[in-house]
């Protein structure tokens, strides 16, 4: 089993920035994959972005260029930086573990982000 734990979530006006953090501890593979999904209300749960212990990331197109994902692998904790907010990214952020080769995926409880206009 995995447990993953957000922080970070907060309120900001647009234009601002938040840094999301997430925690993992358990039963982690050597090669895995961390990442960040967010879900709007009446809207499905969609990527942000990714990066796996490799290093390689992946970016929604909606956010590149403004959020930085990365990771310390020794604290197996997974940042995203999120910059230059707007509204449309108001949404509960949730964390992801997904363990290779099995695929499985573990998610966190999720963290507020909410950007007010």
């Amino acid at each position: 089993q995995v447990q993953l734990v957000e922080s970070g979530g907060d309120l900001v006006q647009a234009g601002g920035s938040l840094r999301l953090s997430c925690a993992a501890s358990g039963n982690i593979f050597r090669i895995n994959r961390m990442g960040w999904y967010r879900q709007a209300p009446g809207k499905q749960r969609e990527l942000v972005a990714a990066i796996t212990s490799g290093g390689n990331t992946n970016y929604a197109d909606s956010v590149k260029g403004r959020f930085t994902i990365s990771r310390d692998n020794a604290k197996n904790t997974v940042y995203l930086q999120m910059n230059s907010l707007k509204p449309e990214d108001t949404a509960r952020y949730y964390c992801n573990l997904r363990n290779y080769p099995m695929n499985r995926d573990y998610w966190g409880q999720g963290t507020q982000v909410t950007v007010s206009s």
